[in-house]
């Protein structure tokens, strides 16, 4: 089938018209009306909520519209799931990972299409459609590995293969990079090249400006469910961009927490070890400092994290809290000595995708809101309100149940958590990742203003520019060690580049 040609002379792989999407209480998309091109790569962008998501799950068959039809090279298609819109071309990488954990990497990779000799699954044949799979975006893990023992990157890589290599006509990557170290993300944009080059029409969801302009040929800006402009990348610089985006301009700010002096020491740790996973890190944290943590994916970075929050029971050192020495043997006793998590996977650590909105918002503090064991709805309530509303995330979504929710209010919600905990030492993993640039800048201003009222912030971020412009202090893992520590003044993008890759 042939791409449908417009009036203007250029092919439409894909056409949306008046597509609408409800759910209870919200409109996720609103008669939404745009072309896209084949053999180019199309931007979707908008703010968390504004329904960018949905509408690739649309296309991809995970979810139907309300009303609206979508053209297919011209044709009319309505797919009734994913394996229609596979058969169809159409393929997907999804924001959240959507794998069998406790399957290998070669049975993800085959799920649907594992090849068979004699009614029994052909082992060999497996192992062999896996690593050309793999090969296709650079991948070198094992294929029979179990899926779950993956890094999250690692994860991401292995749903990028298993969509771009079944010879899809169309690919939807939803904020493909959002785990994805440098080195991976430079690939994946060679990849997303090469589909273009070949006719495939990519739809590149993405809050990340420079990714955006560096791959997309046009872009589509969504905000409130509606379709706001569709206009040539060429034409656009980034302020024209967030303006459509949020419908005002960012204003960009200095940090206020990093010319203040910082106050005592409320977190010291000494040779924290964990067996395979890093060894000897050490460093100190005092109230209104913002330390951050750099390395290259695999350096240990989350690891750390974890073990300070009572995660890893394999982990030596020493961790001391207000100078006292303390043992951490579960997340029950670190948030007892007002440490907070923020992990880097919201959907499997940060939340209980079964609870509402409020509920999640106030997992941390049941106790100060029970009595007799019940919970004082009234109370939880207002605290959650009150929190949605210094976050910005809209209150009608208070009674939703998390899963409808966007990536980037899924993300506040986590933090919403550990504010109403009122935690002094709080561990910030990956904060602002799938999140859109006017959440990311607000939760940038709450990562200061939390550091000006005295808390105390460890900040992992992949994100350096996020890195250097929030931490006091810079500390490099490098293979799970510590490769050296930067004050601000020094911390550029150079200097913390070398470090982490070793180069003198």
């Amino acid at each position: 089938m042939s791409p449908a040609i417009s009036s203007s002379g250029m092919n439409h792989a894909i056409s949306f018209r008046g597509i609408t999407r409800r759910y209870p209480g919200i409109t996720a998309l609103d008669d939404v009306t745009f072309d896209i091109a084949a053999g180019s790569c199309h931007a979707i962008c908008g703010e968390n909520g504004a329904g960018k998501s949905t509408l690739g799950k649309i296309l991809a068959g995970n979810e139907q519209p309300d009303s609206g039809t979508i053209l297919l090279d011209g044709q009319p298609v309505a797919f009734k799931s994913p394996r229609e819109a596979l058969a169809a071309g159409v393929a997907i990488v999804h924001q959240e990972l959507a794998f069998c954990e406790h399957l290998s990497v070669a049975e993800n990779l085959c799920l649907g299409r594992l090849p068979t000799r004699s009614g029994f699954i052909d082992r060999h044949q497996l192992a062999t459609q896996a690593a050309a799979l793999l090969a296709t975006v650079g991948a070198t893990m094992d294929p029979a590995r179990p899926l779950g023992t993956l890094s999250i990157a690692e994860q991401q890589l292995v749903q990028i293969a298993a969509a771009v290599g079944c010879g899809a006509r169309v690919v939807i990557f939803d904020e493909p990079t959002s785990s994805l170290s440098e080195g991976e993300a430079k690939r994946l944009y060679d990849l997303v090249r090469q589909l273009t080059a070949s006719g495939v029409a990519v739809i590149y969801v993405s809050h990340r400006m420079p990714e955006i302009f560096l791959l997309s040929d046009a872009v589509t800006v969504l905000r409130d469910g509606r379709h706001v402009a569709t206009t040539p990348t060429s034409a656009l610089d980034e302020a024209a961009l967030v303006q459509q985006m949020i419908g005002r301009t960012l204003e960009h700010y200095f940090p206020a927490h990093v010319g203040a002096a910082p106050g005592d020491e409320l977190l010291r740790v000494e040779y924290l070890s964990s067996r395979g996973r890093f060894e000897d890190v050490s460093f100190s944290l005092h109230a209104g400092e913002v330390l951050g943590l750099a390395g290259l994916t695999g350096a240990g970075r989350s690891e750390v994290a974890r073990a300070i929050f009572g995660l890893d029971p394999d982990a030596t050192g020493s961790i001391f809290v207000r100078g006292a020495a303390v043992q951490i043997g579960s997340p029950r006793s670190a948030m007892d000595h007002g440490i907070g998590l923020v992990p880097e996977d919201r959907k499997r650590q940060g939340l209980v995708l079964s609870m509402l909105a409020r509920e999640n918002t106030t997992l941390t503090v049941l106790e100060s809101l029970s009595r007799l064991t019940f919970v004082r709805r009234d109370r939880e309530r207002a605290l959650a309100l009150g929190h949605f509303e210094r976050l910005k995330v809209r209150t009608g979504l208070l009674e939703s149940p998390t899963t409808a929710l966007s990536g980037g209010n899924q993300q506040k919600l986590v933090l919403a958590k550990w504010l109403a905990a009122r935690s002094s030492i709080l561990i910030l993993d990956e904060p602002t990742r799938g999140v859109d640039v006017g959440a990311k800048a607000e939760l940038h201003a709450w990562i200061d203003k939390l550091a000006s009222q005295g808390t105390a912030i460890l900040l992992i971020s992949s994100e350096l520019p996020e890195l250097l412009s929030l931490s006091t202090r810079v500390q490099v893992l490098r293979a799970g060690r510590v490769a050296g520590e930067l004050p601000r003044e020094q911390a550029d993008q150079d200097s913390v580049l070398r470090l982490m890759a070793g180069i003198a």
